[in-house]
């Protein structure tokens, strides 16, 4: 009984100091996330690139592995809008995801992903390579000034399809909004309302302005200071290979393992972790 006794207490001590290691851990990363919107919530934006439908079959992966990220954080994610494929996958898919230093830490994912596996989308199974984009944005409130000219966005209205659109497809409720200056296009059909989608489709556009001005103002600097820009976006940051072997690779930290299904769990901490230190 007293070797019982002393079994559950060893590992309630484990775990207790698993936690506090894990809090620890935490605190040194939030250190790091010192930038001016490092605290805010993010919005994420998923979409498929070279590869056809596995590419589009492998956007959606990507968008369920990072919603599986945040719920694994406590954070809460809202589906904004996904456009689903006609064969398989989403031609596109964005959230809002909700928590302490959200935009913070999904900063460390922006990029392109690849992914190598046995197509099941080929009569042959044969092995093919897809690529996905990555994209997040701070969320911002009304404390910060981002001017929109209505006259500048166009809106157009459909029926909503897809996941959550079975219950609104028999009206015009989904809004995809057009921002002339910039090209910027955010469509939105989560919500039952034309009202609401709209709203949250505001919120987006809102957002991808703020960031494209927050980037025009750092490359002026950068160029002003005589800084050679990185070209960071649509460079490869991460690879999923799946077959002929088992590897996720971190190009940029060089960070891996082998388990890729815990990966696509939502188990990213270790990147995320060693690309804030890298940068830190």
């Amino acid at each position: 009984m007293a070797d019982e006794e002393g079994g559950e207490a060893e590992a309630e001590a484990v775990l207790e100091l698993e936690r506090i290691e894990r809090q620890l851990r935490d605190l040194e990363l939030r250190k790091m996330l010192s930038g001016k919107d490092d605290e805010r919530n993010a919005i994420l934006s998923v979409h498929p690139g070279a590869g056809g439908v596995d590419s589009q079959d492998w956007a959606a992966m990507l968008f369920r592995m990072y919603t599986a990220w945040a719920e694994r954080r406590g954070f809460e994610v809202q589906t904004i809008d996904v456009q689903t494929a006609d064969e398989a996958g989403i031609k596109s898919g964005t959230a809002i995801v909700r928590g302490p230093y959200a935009y913070g830490y999904l900063r460390a994912e922006i990029g392109v992903h690849r992914l190598v596996r046995l197509s099941p989308f080929d009569a042959a199974h044969r092995r093919h390579t897809s690529f996905a984009s990555m994209a997040a944005y701070p969320e911002v409130d009304d404390s910060v000034e981002v001017e929109i000219d209505e006259s500048d966005v166009r809106m157009d209205v459909f029926r909503a399809s897809g996941p959550g659109g079975q219950h609104v497809n028999k009206s015009s409720t989904a809004v995809r909004l057009t921002h002339e200056p910039s090209g910027i296009v955010v469509s939105c059909q989560s919500e039952r309302s034309q009202f609401r989608n709209r709203e949250n489709a505001m919120k987006i556009l809102k957002a991808r302005l703020y960031a494209l001005y927050e980037e025009e103002r750092r490359k002026k600097q950068q160029e002003a200071e005589g800084e050679k820009l990185e070209i960071a976006w649509g460079s490869q940051i991460r690879s999923y290979v799946v077959h002929p072997y088992q590897l996720v690779k971190d190009n940029r930290t060089g960070v891996e393992t082998s388990d890729v299904t815990a990966v696509l769990d939502g188990a990213l901490d270790p990147f995320i972790e060693a690309y804030l230190k890298s940068t830190a």
